[in-house]
């Protein structure tokens, strides 16, 4: 190797140790600067990672509790502290559990006083058990989201039917789904108690 080539070796050797040093440099400076945020930012993950844990904790051990408060009423429907206990805490369970007391007694004033549940399926079921006549059954029908949608049309329309009200029936008939498993008892219903 000649002179010239050492020489340049070297300062290529000096210009990526200087661009290591100052990339260094560039660094610690960052670090200093935003020494408060990085820590802060660490902190704010660890204390939102713990929160979300006992949060979770927290709610598994709700849905225990209120499993074991259901449990109880199930072996003695008459506990009243296991009812307010389930109430506080799970208000959906509980209305659930209001409902199938209140249509395993029968008791319709329950029904009623659970149409304006904040669980969605007990708030329906509720509208349709509650629904007595051809009109009030149409109305829960024309809800969109009614479960038993179908259902309460063919109900309405053998109501009309006993009530002598061919062409009202026939309309709300012709509203099933055709889609419906109850498609065969509507065709029925067409051609014996409508035509």
């Amino acid at each position: 190797m000649s002179l010239q080539e050492n020489i340049k070796m070297v300062k290529e050797e000096l210009n990526s140790e200087e661009k290591f040093f100052e990339k260094a440099v560039m660094t610690e400076k960052f670090v200093k600067k935003y020494k408060n945020v990085m820590i802060a930012s660490v902190v704010a993950v660890i204390l939102l990672v713990g929160a979300n844990i006992v949060y979770d904790i927290s709610e598994e051990n709700k849905i225990t509790e209120a499993n074991s408060a259901l449990l109880k009423l199930q072996t003695d429907s008459t506990d009243t502290a296991s009812l307010a206990e389930l109430k506080n805490l799970s208000p959906t369970l509980h209305d659930a559990w209001l409902y199938l007391q209140a249509v395993t007694n029968k008791d319709m004033g329950a029904i009623k006083s659970l149409e304006s549940s904040k669980a969605l399926i007990v708030n329906d079921l509720a509208k349709y058990e509650a629904a007595a006549n051809p009109a009030s059954l149409e109305e829960y029908a024309s809800k969109q989201n009614a479960i038993y949608r179908d259902f309460a049309l063919v109900q309405s329309a053998v109501m009309l039917l006993n009530e002598n009200k061919i062409d009202k029936a026939r309309s709300v008939l012709s509203k099933v789904s055709k889609e419906s498993s109850l498609n065969d008892l509507v065709a029925v219903l067409m051609h014996y108690g409508v035509k």
